[in-house]
């Protein structure tokens, strides 16, 4: 009677089941990688995140040494 036409069809109907699968992954994907992140940041050192700045190029080496000392 309706036969899918909702969705378009037979083939159109496997591409929306396909779309939704990958944004519910996408959304999973994004949800786990923000969580990392935060935990990254929590279980590194002082130091550890100034030699991180250090080779980003975020602070120069007079910077580096200095906070170094400081440390």
């Amino acid at each position: 009677m309706h036969d899918f036409h909702f969705f378009g069809g037979g083939w159109m109907m496997g591409f929306w089941w396909i779309l939704i699968i990958a944004v519910i992954l996408t959304v999973i994907g994004v949800i786990m990688k923000s969580s990392t992140k935060k935990q990254a940041g929590k279980d590194e050192s002082p130091l550890e995140i100034l030699k991180r700045r250090y080779a980003k190029g975020e602070i120069t080496k007079e910077e580096y040494e200095e906070r170094k000392n400081d440390l």
